[in-house]
């Protein structure tokens, strides 16, 4: 559906761009998650939203968009390894959520193309 497109391949790339947000000290706020632990809450609500405004998705489809999603988090895994337990900074929480929103638009994008 998308981790064999273009689009995908330009996430990644602007992932990639940003790994000094990754690699620096920044502010932490008190309570924060671990960059994994926001990843995958943020990455969920977006499947989430997908799946409510994509109501003609069938079974099949929102099982590949899952298949999919679950990819995407072990490469972000992958890519973030060293720091995947430290807690999120204020700048690594804003990446996040904007590339969750990527992520996001590749499948709204995908499932416009499947009617």
């Amino acid at each position: 559906m998308v981790l064999d497109r273009q689009g995908y391949d330009d996430l990644i790339m602007h992932l990639t761009q940003n790994l000094a947000l990754f690699e620096k000290p920044g502010v932490v706020e008190p309570n924060a998650p671990t960059v994994m632990e926001l990843i995958e809450d943020v990455i969920a609500e977006h499947v989430m939203l997908i799946c409510q405004q994509h109501s003609e998705l069938d079974t099949d489809q929102r099982s590949q968009i899952v298949r999919e999603v679950d990819g995407i988090v072990y490469d972000l895994q992958e890519v973030l390894s060293s720091v995947v337990n430290h807690p999120v900074t204020k700048e690594q929480r804003e990446f996040i959520d904007e590339f969750a929103g990527l992520i996001k638009n590749l499948f709204d994008n995908a499932v416009a193309n499947l009617a």
